[in-house]
């Protein structure tokens, strides 16, 4: 007995140290290491702060204090699109919140008072056509002051 049990702790050893073979099965293999976005994309569609789109805006830029009379006036008018876009959930458009942080002013109003032609003409406006299964944003129908009221709000959330 005292002979036996070296050679199992030998024998052990050997078989520990040895080589390790991995079978490999095929089919389906899943990686649950997180990946990280690219800082510069936002739902997939490239984030383009010097993209104005297409329509009468060009070079908008906000004063620092949020106009809080336009942007009541233009929350009234927001609750029209509260059917397709939110502000911290992506619906049948895209979420809201921080969009400035994704688009220009003057891209965000070009689309609120023109999507038809942005989304014929304008490369950003026909990604994100395409990231929401070809859902098209019907026009506003409004004025170019109620369409700056909408995007004053749009910096409230």
């Amino acid at each position: 007995m005292k002979k036996l049990l070296p050679v199992i702790a030998i024998a052990a050893l050997l078989v520990s140290c040895g080589e390790k073979k991995e079978d490999k099965k095929d089919g389906f293999e899943m990686n649950r290491t997180k990946t990280e976005k690219k800082a510069e994309t936002a739902e997939g569609v490239p984030v383009d702060l010097d993209n104005d789109g297409v329509g009468p805006f060009k070079n908008v830029t906000f004063d620092e204090a949020i106009n809080q009379e336009m942007a009541a006036a233009g929350e009234a008018k927001f609750n029209a699109c509260m059917a397709c876009h939110a502000a911290e959930q992506r619906m049948i458009g895209p979420a809201l919140k921080g969009i400035y942080e994704r688009r220009s002013p003057a891209w965000v109003m070009n689309m609120i008072i023109n999507p038809n032609e942005m989304l014929k003409k304008d490369p950003i406006a026909k990604a994100l056509l395409k990231e929401y299964n070809n859902a098209i944003m019907t026009p506003s129908g409004l004025n170019e002051e109620e369409t700056r009221a909408m995007a004053e709000y749009l910096r409230t959330l």
